[in-house]
């Protein structure tokens, strides 16, 4: 079992840049997979972007493509987002998720995952 815990989050404006981060709990992180998804009031939750277990190997959503960049650190079992050039469209309450084992062609499903953090508003003001 892991435990997420997300920060970063906060309030910024158009444009401006955030940096997400996920703590995970316990000396297994390198066995999970990981991935960021979000959700907006009213709206489902999607996803975001995905690692895989070595970091080789990412995904991003269309809408974040280019401006998003996921990556993780090994020796202190946390995984990031960086966001950039953000929009208010990107408001919403953004949760980091962990899948045991390798990835898998429905990453972006996140009746993947097993765990997931509390989640961690981030505000984008127009």
């Amino acid at each position: 079992q892991v435990q997420l815990v997300e920060s970063g989050g906060g309030l910024v404006q158009a444009g401006g840049s955030l940096s997400l981060s996920c703590a995970t709990s316990g000396r297994t992180f390198s066995l999970y997979t990981m991935g960021w998804f979000r959700q907006a009031p009213g709206k489902e939750r999607e996803f975001v972007a995905v690692i895989s277990r070595s970091g080789g190997t990412t995904y991003y959503a269309d809408s974040v493509k280019g401006r998003f960049t996921i990556s993780r650190d090994s020796a202190k079992n946390t995984m990031y987002l960086q966001m950039n050039s953000l929009k208010p469209e990107d408001t919403a309450v953004y949760y980091c998720a962990a899948k045991m084992g390798l990835f898998s062609g429905n990453y972006y499903s996140d009746s993947t995952y097993n765990y997931w953090g509390q989640g961690t508003q981030v505000t984008v003001s127009s």
